[in-house]
Parts: structure tokens; C-alpha cells; sequence
């Protein structure tokens, strides 16, 4: 690398008519990549320009942020301050504050040292019992039978034990498999007449099972795999599934059933006693051809050029959170707005759990409003490199607030339970940090355009909507859920970049949200997106008897539910699993 490079100054509206001959030449998709390196050069010199970019952000801008745990964003500021006094030791679990007493976080070590002795989730065997989509097979002794005499003592006559041994073995095969059936034919040698083999009933009229649009919905909009990939999979698995065929099932396959119940669990989510919203970009090619010919996406917004694809999830006592995704021009605000407009007018206004960006409250929108904790705190940890003691002091706060309600979480305490329980403990936590922010400000400790000043401001104009956990039951501390949720949106525009129309935008909007309920129901999407097609005509006379939490009590109940290749009830036998049997 050069120690002192060239300056080249280069003029965007020359390159954007350089790209204009470009494109006349070679087409607007080989244009199509530099002009959207243009933009981003544009977007990034103009932020250098306004300093809203330091280093620091840049590279989490370009290569993301790691976790944000308390004890990773301190780790490297603690390091270079070893053996020095300084007063981001003091933990504000002991209502100290920087400058104020010696630090006495000893508590940590106690509390560390207990989790050393536990042995962290996810580790450990997984139990026979949790393959229950293999095939059960039974195998019994081949030289011994229950009643005989005991082959070592003579003595002795053998039963069955009700334990069985149970061992797994198990083999890949591609998402969608099927059966090729060879019909036979025979010939009249007189008359020519030809008599083909009747096909088994097993085989079913259709070519594809309900269950094919099931799983390839499940694999592109649940876990973001585009149709290109699935069909390379299923190619040289030797099971062909070609894209378009894909799209032509999953898209046919949402008017038998999924769209009832997605319309039923429409409704249901205006009801919720707390939503959860929050949006993330989105590309619709439609839309942007609509930009590119100066159409307005929006008659009551000309100037809006944004699509997005919002994230609501609504929370409710006695139910499973339902979360639905929308994509198109509406910021996150206006489609709960618009959920809402289903909303029983006897009903109080909800709570309302997002981040403090205006457009996530719309003109006519009722509810109580609460504030993300987790965004304003990060606004503290990208700080952290330039004022460390001032952050600590912040982040030890919250911590506090957070492991209360971890507590509350643990304890499963109710709504009310909890309220009291962040009043005692987490109540004057906050009072401090918030008399202490407000002395940095008064008192000229820190400057007010500063980055730390800004992220002061932030918390202080809020104050009100991100401490609604401590005066309303069941307020969240942030908006983590929905952020969640989102990364399945997310997951899907990296792996596929975009829709190709709104049509499809509106298919992968009704998929993702069935099977993110789904999830959050600790339900199998696949097995309920293909319930749903094979009882549609049920679903549609009553689909809040189908939603993912119930319809197996549905299935029970008429006796219907269908054998999936479980074998008899008593099962193979292994090692630790019981298995009942006769």
C-alpha cells in the first residue's frame, strides 16, 4: 500500500452518465451492480461528510456488531486500565456512581462461580423419543420368546419388559422424495387393445402431496433458501424440482387452507394486549421499476421511495404469540395501524413495545406507547472506546434492571408479580442512572453534542416510554422479540436478495408469519401448513379451531390424524429411552 495515495476526485454526476452508456451498450443488468456501488459511495462520503461515521460504526456497518453482553463490551476497556484506579469500577448494584466510593463488585465472582457448576443448554444426548419422524421399527429376539426357560440358569422363564432398548441410525435423503410406480402393460395381439395396471390407491390422484408445498415453503420462507438452491439440491438428489414448480405449488397451496387461517390469525393478533413492531428493508422489483419511471409507490405519499418489511408481534394472556410480517411501502407504524382497524372498539389500547423513530407512530394510532431499552443502551456501547467509566456505570445499571427480569422470567411470576418486583429492586436502580444522567448534562460534566452527550439526550427525552416496565403490568424491558422475528425476513432478502412481485411479497408474507407462529407454538410448520390443505373445507368453516396451537386437538378428536410411518406403538429397543408396550 502507498504511504501517501493519490487523491481522485471523481464527480457523481459523471459517473452516473458514464453508466447510462454503459447500460445503452451492455444492458441494465450489467449496469445494475456499479450503480449501486455508486449509491453506496454516495451514501457512505456523504455520512463522512456530516461526521455521523466514525471508524468504529463503519466497520460494524460493513461487517456487523458481535453480542453486546455487558461483560464482551467492558472486556477490552478493563484490560488497558489493569492496575490503574478508576472509577468505572463501581458497580451501580451497590448504588455507587463513578467518582463516588471504591469499587465492592465482589457479587459478580459469587454469582459467576455458580454457573461454572452448571452444565450450559444444548449439550448432552438426545433421547430416542425425539425422533419421532423415523419410521418405528420393531424387532423382536430371534431365538427367544416370552414364557421361555432362561438359556443360562434353567431356572428361570423370560417376560417382556415394558423397557424396550431403542437404537437410531439414520440416513439423508433429499427434502421432497417420492415413488416412481411401473404400471404394467399387456397388448391384445388380435385386437391391439392395450390394459394397463391399476394405479395403487396408496399413490393418491396428485403428482405432488400436500405435504411438498409444505416443506418447500417451510425451507424458503422459514430458513431463507432460495428456489435455485432447492432445485440443485433436488437435482442431484435425483428427485427434480424445478424452481418454477416450486413457486406454482407453494403459491396454489396458499389458497387451500393457509390463507383462512392466516386471515382468522389476522384478526386475532388486533387483539393482543401488547405488539411488538419494528420493519427492515426490502427490495419488490416491481416497486423499483415503479421508482425508476418516476411512479409514486404511495397516492398519499408521492415522495416516499423506501419498501420495507414490517415485523408485528402480538402478545396476549392465554395464547402463543402471533407474529405476522408485512412488505411493501408502509412503515412499521401504518401497518399496525392498520392491524388495529380489526380491533373490537370495547377493547382498551394496547401497549405498544418499539424503538423511538417517529414513523412508528403514525396520525390516529391509540395505544400506550413503550420505548426499546436495548436501543438505548447500544447508543452507550458504541461509545464505550472513548468514555469508559461513564459507560460502565450506565451498562452495570441496566444489567441489574436485566437480571431482575431474568428472575421475574425464571420464577414465571404474572404480570402484576413482576410490575412489584421491577418496583423494588429495579426502581431505584433507574432512579440513580436517571439523577445521574441528568447531572451530566446540568452540571457540564460531559458535552452536549458529543456523542455521549447524544446518547444522554436520547435516554432523558424518552425517559417516560423506556421505563413503562416499572408503572404498567407486563410492559417488556425492549424489542427483542420482534427483532427476532425480523431475522427471518432478513435471513431470506441476504439469501434471495428480493420478490420479484408484490404478488409474491404478499405469498412470503402469509408463509412467514404462519410459520414463525409456528415456531413460537413449538408447533412443525410443515406438518401444519400440510393439515391445512388437507382439511381446507374445515379450516374455512372454522379456522380458529386450525390455528398452530389447536389444530391437533382438531385431528384427534375426528380421528384423523394420519399415520406418518411411526410403526406399532411398541418400538425398537436402545439404550436409555422407555418406551411403553404391551
Amino acid at each position: 500500500m502507498q504511504s501517501n495515495p493519490e487523491v481522485i476526485e471523481l464527480d457523481e454526476a459523471d459517473l452516473e452518465s458514464k453508466l447510462d452508456q454503459i447500460e445503452a451498450v451492455l444492458g441494465a443488468e450489467m449496469a445494475q451492480p456499479f450503480r449501486d456501488l455508486l449509491s453506496w459511495y454516495a451514501c457512505l462520503l456523504g455520512l463522512l461528510r456530516e461526521k455521523k461515521l466514525s471508524i468504529h460504526r463503519l466497520q460494524k456497518m460493513l461487517f456487523g456488531a458481535s453480542t453486546e453482553r455487558t461483560s464482551n463490551v467492558l472486556s477490552s476497556t478493563e484490560s488497558s486500565d489493569q492496575g490503574k484506579d478508576s472509577s468505572a469500577d463501581n458497580s451501580a448494584c451497590h448504588g455507587k456512581t463513578p467518582g463516588t466510593a471504591e469499587n465492592e463488585g465482589h457479587g459478580s465472582d459469587s454469582s459467576r462461580d455458580e454457573r461454572a457448576g452448571r452444565r450450559r443448554p444444548g449439550h448432552g444426548r438426545i433421547p430416542a423419543s425425539d425422533y419421532t419422524g423415523c419410521a418405528q421399527v420393531v424387532v423382536t429376539h430371534g431365538s427367544l420368546h416370552p414364557g421361555d426357560s432362561c438359556p443360562r440358569c434353567s431356572g428361570g422363564t423370560l417376560y417382556r419388559q415394558s423397557r424396550w432398548s431403542s437404537v437410531v441410525r439414520l440416513k439423508g435423503q433429499a427434502p421432497v422424495t417420492g415413488k416412481v410406480y411401473q404400471l404394467e402393460r399387456l397388448r391384445c395381439g388380435d385386437c391391439g387393445d392395450v390394459f394397463t395396471a391399476e394405479l395403487p390407491e396408496e399413490a393418491g390422484p396428485q403428482k405432488c402431496d400436500p405435504s411438498v408445498p409444505s416443506v418447500v415453503a417451510t425451507l424458503r420462507y422459514g430458513e431463507g433458501m432460495p428456489w435455485s438452491r432447492i432445485q440443485r439440491l433436488q437435482k442431484f438428489a435425483g428427485v427434480p424440482l424445478p424452481a418454477s414448480d416450486q413457486w406454482e405449488q407453494v403459491r396454489d397451496a396458499a389458497e387451500q387452507g393457509p390463507r383462512d387461517a392466516y386471515q382468522h390469525l389476522f384478526g386475532l393478533a388486533a387483539q393482543g394486549d401488547l405488539m411488538h413492531n419494528d420493519d427492515t428493508t426490502m427490495r419488490v422489483l416491481e416497486l423499483t421499476e415503479k421508482l425508476k419511471h418516476q411512479e409514486p409507490l404511495l397516492e398519499e405519499d408521492p415522495k416516499r421511495r423506501g419498501v420495507f418489511t414490517t415485523g408485528i408481534v402480538s402478545v396476549a394472556e392465554g395464547r402463543p404469540d402471533i407474529v405476522l410480517f408485512f412488505t411493501g411501502p408502509h412503515h412499521a407504524g401504518e401497518n399496525l395501524l392498520s392491524l388495529l382497524e380489526s380491533r373490537l372498539q370495547e377493547l382498551p389500547p394496547p401497549m405498544q413495545m418499539c424503538d423511538a423513530l417517529s414513523r412508528n407512530m403514525p396520525d390516529g394510532l391509540r395505544v400506550i406507547l413503550a420505548n426499546c431499552l436495548a436501543h438505548g443502551r447500544r447508543n452507550f456501547v458504541d461509545v464505550v472506546e472513548y468514555f469508559p467509566s461513564e459507560v460502565k456505570y450506565v451498562l452495570e445499571c441496566l444489567k441489574r434492571v436485566y437480571k431482575t427480569d431474568a428472575e421475574a422470567k425464571e420464577q414465571r411470576l404474572s404480570p402484576e408479580a413482576r410490575l412489584k418486583l421491577h418496583q423494588e429492586r429495579s426502581g431505584p436502580v433507574m432512579d440513580e442512572l436517571h439523577r445521574w444522567l441528568k447531572a451530566q448534562l446540568d452540571e457540564k460534566r460531559v458535552e452536549p453534542n458529543s456523542s455521549l452527550g447524544d446518547a444522554i439526550s436520547f435516554m432523558l427525552k424518552h425517559w417516560e416510554e423506556l421505563t413503562l416496565f416499572l408503572r404498567v403490568p407486563g410492559a417488556p424491558l425492549d424489542n427483542n422479540v420482534c427483532e427476532r422475528a425480523l431475522k427471518m425476513a432478513i435471513r431470506h432478502r441476504k439469501n434471495s436478495l428480493f420478490y420479484k412481485t408484490q404478488r409474491g411479497a404478499r405469498v412470503g408474507d402469509l408463509y412467514m408469519s404462519l410459520i414463525h407462529t409456528c415456531y413460537s407454538s413449538g408447533a412443525s410448520p410443515v406438518d401444519y401448513l400440510t393439515e391445512l390443505q388437507r382439511n381446507h373445507e374445515r379450516v374455512r368453516a372454522a379456522p380458529g379451531d386450525w390455528m398452530p396451537w389447536n389444530y391437533r386437538e382438531q385431528l384427534i378428536a375426528t380421528k384423523s390424524e394420519p399415520d406418518r410411518g411411526r410403526g406399532p406403538p411398541c418400538a425398537v429397543a436402545s439404550t436409555d429411552a422407555r418406551r411403553p408396550c404391551d
